[in-house]
């Protein structure tokens, strides 16, 4: 998967597609919808649609296409370049949201929290899907909160296409786990990849599964904290097991003038900060 585009800048949302099959504009398509890393304290979340014509879903299925997070990394690599080479019939899209992204969105003045952000993308996915001319007539997602909720918000949306919004979709439904498939890739290769911003000395790459519980993790974390500037924006620091680490380890600034409140200065105004320093 080429992310050359996310590597140029992993600041905010990047979107990637393939071609859209000539076929997927002539007749009616099934599409999934999935998403990988939405839980880590480390790395984007990406979300990602899959689609082909009702016609084919029995081809998709031949792929033998499973939950991502019950096949191995090689597997998915596998199954997601056969895929590619079906792409006479298959299409993919994916929305990659920079770490940087989500936190200051869930901290910023007017909250954006990641329900909603979830709820947000997804559904622009599969608008993406029909501005590039996709006949979607059925729309199977993997749930975010209430299932029911959520797939009367999509609907409502859609009024012209069938959606189906459940728990554990990628299980259940061949083309979202085709569309979990390549998600996990995608994330897994932006992660691997991951091109810091930030001079950072010593730098790790060992973070483990980047997961709040996980201890390499953590260590990861208080070993890259600064104790001005915060993490670097690999970090979702609006993760509480990143907090937590900012209010033990990070100096606080009492700020003057129009401020009245003492702040933790976060990664995310890191460059802002240092910019100021060099003047």
């Amino acid at each position: 998967m080429d992310l050359s585009e996310l590597e140029r800048d992993n600041t905010g949302r990047c979107r990637l597609n393939s071609p859209v099959p000539a076929v997927c504009r002539k007749e009616p398509c099934v599409l999934g919808v999935d998403e990988a890393g939405r839980g880590p304290v480390l790395g984007p979340m990406v979300y990602a649609i899959c689609y082909c014509p009702l016609s084919r879903l029995v081809d998709l299925e031949a792929l033998k296409v499973a939950d991502s997070k019950t096949l191995s990394e090689s597997e998915r690599d596998r199954l997601f370049a056969k895929m590619e080479e079906d792409g006479d019939f298959v299409g993919w899209a994916l929305d990659i949201l920079s770490p940087n992204l989500i936190s200051t969105s869930m901290l910023g003045r007017v909250k954006y929290n990641l329900n909603s952000m979830s709820h947000d993308t997804a559904a622009g996915l599969v608008q993406y899907a029909l501005d590039q001319g996709v006949k979607v007539a059925q729309v199977f997602v993997d749930t975010v909160g209430l299932p029911e909720t959520y797939q009367n918000r999509l609907q409502q949306r859609f009024p012209d296409i069938e959606v189906t919004v459940k728990a554990k979709a990628d299980a259940l439904y061949p083309v979202v786990s085709a569309a979990s498939i390549c998600a996990k890739v995608a994330r897994d290769q932006a992660v691997k990849n991951w091109k810091f911003v930030e001079k950072l000395q010593d730098l790790d790459i060992n973070y483990g599964s980047g997961y709040p519980n996980d201890p390499k993790t953590k260590a990861w974390l208080r070993k890259h904290v600064d104790p001005i500037f915060g993490f670097p924006q690999f970090v979702r620091f609006s993760w509480r097991t990143a907090q937590s680490i900012l209010e033990k380890e990070a100096e606080v600034v009492k700020c003057s003038g129009d401020w009245k409140s003492k702040v933790m200065v976060s990664a995310w105004s890191c460059s802002v900060l240092e910019a100021r320093s060099l003047r």
